[in-house]
């Protein structure tokens, strides 16, 4: 199975009812904005996604391919593969309101 058909399977799971959100972090190195940037989205996953979401963590330093292969050009980048639509934000997410709100995430309450 290639990688459209696992993620097309993956929406096609969501659409059915499964919540889970896919996420993609790209950053450079250890960096003071790259740590960052993991603190702060690994914290708002925690507090509004609970156990529905996939969060993959990318050092471009290591895998300075997958930059240019997920047309990366900022880090620290973050992409939602799933649900879509597709996003990409960028920056260190300490605005946790934006980066829910550019996410789609429904808060209630």
């Amino acid at each position: 199975m290639d990688k459209n058909e696992d993620l097309k399977n993956k929406n096609d799971e969501h659409a059915a009812g499964e919540q889970t959100m896919i996420l993609q972090l790209y950053v450079s190195g250890m960096s003071p904005k790259s740590m960052e940037a993991i603190e702060n989205i690994k914290r708002l996953c925690s507090d509004y996604l609970q156990d529905d979401y996939e969060l993959e963590i990318i050092d471009l330093y290591k895998n300075p391919g997958a930059a240019s292969e997920h047309q990366i050009i900022f880090s620290p980048s973050l992409v939602k593969k799933l649900p879509l639509p597709k996003k990409i934000l960028i920056g260190t997410f300490e605005d946790t309101e934006k980066v829910i709100k550019g996410l789609g995430i429904n808060v209630s309450g």
